[in-house]
C-alpha cells in the first residue's frame, strides 16, 4: 500500500500493520497509566473529605494558627528549662555528690566496729573527710580537708580507703 505521506516523509518501504501496531501499544500504555492514575486521585480524594470532615476553612486556619502557637510556647518553654537545668548544674556542681564510708576497730581491745570515717566529695572531688574514733575514753572527732581529691595532711589507712571508694578507685 503506497501512501503519499509516508513517501514524502522516507517511510514508504514501512508497512502501516506495524505502525498501527505500535500506535495500539503506545495507546494501551496511556490506558493503563490513566487507570492508575484515577485509582490515585481517588485515594487522594478520599484522603481530603476524611481531613476535611466536620470542619470548614475558617476553623481549620484557626487550628493551623492555634498550631503554631502552641509551638511559640513550647520552644519559649525549652529555652526556660535549658536555662534552668543550667542553673541547677552549677548549684549541684558543688554539693557533694560523692559519699564514701568505714566502720572500723581503733583499738584492738574495742569491738563493735564503732569507729568510723565517712568521706563527703563534690564533682571536682573536693569535700572533707570525717574520722570519728571511738576509744574507752570517749568519742573524737576529725575532720581533714580534700582538695582534687588529695590531702594536704597525712591520711590514714581508713581514711585513705574512705576517700578512694567516695572517687570509686578499686
Amino acid at each position: 500500500m503506497n501512501n503519499y505521506f509516508f513517501t514524502s516523509i522516507g517511510l514508504e518501504y514501512i508497512d502501516i500493520g506495524i505502525i498501527l501496531t505500535a500506535l495500539a501499544g503506545i495507546i494501551l500504555i496511556l490506558l493503563i497509566l490513566n487507570i492508575v492514575n484515577m485509582c490515585l486521585i481517588a485515594k487522594l480524594r478520599k484522603k481530603y473529605k476524611k481531613f476535611m470532615q466536620g470542619k470548614n476553612a475558617n476553623s481549620l486556619e484557626n487550628e493551623i494558627t492555634a498550631l503554631f502557637e502552641d509551638n511559640k510556647f513550647i520552644k519559649s518553654s525549652i529555652e526556660k528549662n535549658k536555662t534552668d537545668i543550667k542553673t541547677l548544674y552549677h548549684k549541684f556542681e558543688s554539693s557533694f555528690q560523692k559519699i564514701g564510708i568505714i566502720k572500723y576497730d581503733a583499738f584492738s581491745q574495742i569491738g563493735g566496729k564503732l569507729s568510723f570515717c565517712l568521706a563527703l566529695l563534690d564533682e571536682n572531688n573536693n569535700g572533707f573527710i570525717l574520722n570519728t574514733v571511738h576509744s574507752t575514753d570517749g568519742c573524737y572527732s576529725y575532720t581533714k580537708e580534700i582538695k582534687n581529691g588529695e590531702c594536704n595532711i597525712s591520711l590514714s589507712k581508713e581514711e585513705v580507703e574512705t576517700l578512694h571508694i567516695a572517687m570509686g578507685i578499686n
